[in-house]
């Protein structure tokens, strides 16, 4: 298993955790990426996670292929 695979499982098993909770996956979802980003300012520098949060955002759109540059 993959780090990704694992931290797919881990959101979803989050998830319907919140659900048992009464809280709305979509509030569910967004707290957990906070709680996320605050744990990652503890081991990465702030510039690092604030491109990798620019890359993932201009790349929200499943139909457009990643832009990658190559030497």
């Amino acid at each position: 298993m993959s780090v990704y695979e694992w931290a797919r499982q881990q959101v979803q098993a989050s998830l319907e955790d919140a659900q048992v909770e009464g809280f709305e996956p979509g509030l569910g979802l967004r707290a957990l990426l906070s709680a996320v980003v605050q744990q990652s300012k503890a081991v990465r520098s702030a510039e690092d996670l604030a491109d990798e949060l620019q890359f993932l955002a201009e790349n929200l759109d499943d139909d457009q292929d990643y832009a990658f540059m190559r030497p």
